[in-house]
């Protein structure tokens, strides 16, 4: 699926936890229970990049979504 691919207006009236950036790109806010030791090993990581907690995540997240997605075609 493209990032900036549209949604429909149905999409977007039942979801009011969606946003549109400026760059284009729909999102949506999510919560997550992850464990005490997880954050901090993702506190060591964000701090020795010179990053925030939520941009590694974002990262990671997208960086392991591609990955699988050009496997698939691969």
């Amino acid at each position: 699926m493209d990032r900036k691919k549209g949604l429909s207006k149905a999409e977007i009236k039942e979801d009011d936890e969606l946003a549109l950036r400026p760059s284009g790109e729909w999102t949506k806010r999510v919560n997550v229970d992850i464990p005490v030791w997880a954050i901090r090993e993702l506190d060591r990581e964000s701090e020795r990049r010179g990053i925030t907690r939520q941009a590694l995540i974002k990262t990671w997240l997208i960086d392991r979504i591609d990955a699988l997605k050009g496997r698939e075609v691969g």
